[in-house]
């Protein structure tokens, strides 16, 4: 299985039109299609520019006498 990102064309009557890449072999498949608006498109893009566009929180480096074993961060309760 592999995923393979093409954009398609999709006219007035509802046929999508649209290319495989030269490497997918020839014969039957079964595929998943999701069509993403333009629109949605521009948002998930900006979603994620906005981000990638945080800065990073640099706390400085962990204490040296850090634990992170599940006994130490629950204590007796286990939870």
């Amino acid at each position: 299985m592999r995923t393979i990102e093409v954009t398609v064309d999709v006219g007035a009557d509802g046929t999508l039109v649209l290319r495989a890449p030269s490497d997918v072999r020839p014969g039957r498949h079964r595929a998943t299609l999701t069509l993403v608006e333009d629109d949605e498109q521009a948002r998930l893009d900006a979603g994620l520019a906005e981000l990638l566009a945080m800065p990073p929180l640099l706390r400085g480096p962990w204490p040296a006498d850090l634990s992170l074993r599940r006994a130490d961060l629950y204590g007796d309760e286990g939870r």
